[in-house]
């Protein structure tokens, strides 16, 4: 897929919210976007291990893990697991783990950090809640797109 968030943002102009300038590629393709399903959790990856394992069919899981440093919220399996379910990619607010892995998958991965430690399984988190992250406010059935220039979100698709 071939994204320019600039050219949308020049095309979209205030039909676009772009996200703060944190986060940093991790997966295997740059440019990535489609509709998005949410997920807020804090340090409790169950519902991401959940989701990643249905039909990803083209969307971004975006993840509102608080922005903690302290545990990661994906790793290479769950990765391995999205891009062979068909998710175009997954943006994490929050740390990630076997990044060397995940950089050779073809899927985008964008994340604020890395931490080697997992995460403690207690099926804590929330499916498809309006999140508030990275100056952007996203549901559910947004669009998000992303590229080495930044992340944006729209309310409808603009590909």
């Amino acid at each position: 897929m071939m994204i320019s968030t600039p050219d949308l943002c020049d095309q979209y102009g205030d039909q676009v919210q772009v996200a703060d300038p944190v986060f940093k590629h991790y997966g295997g393709v740059r440019r990535f976007g489609g509709e998005v399903l949410t997920v807020k959790c804090f340090e409790d990856n169950s519902k991401v291990a959940e989701l990643v394992k249905t039909p990803g069919q083209g969307r971004v899981l975006v993840v509102d893990g608080g922005g903690s440093p302290r545990r990661s919220l994906l790793g290479d399996n769950l990765a391995r697991a999205a891009q062979q379910n068909g998710w175009s990619g997954i943006v994490i607010y929050g740390s990630i783990r076997d990044v060397e892995d995940i950089t050779e998958m073809a899927i985008g991965v964008m994340a604020l950090a890395t931490i080697p430690l997992k995460t403690e399984k207690r099926n804590q988190g929330d499916v498809g809640v309006e999140l508030a992250m990275a100056g952007l406010k996203i549901k559910s059935g947004s669009f998000l797109y992303a590229d080495g220039s930044g992340v944006i979100v729209s309310d409808q698709s603009l590909l």
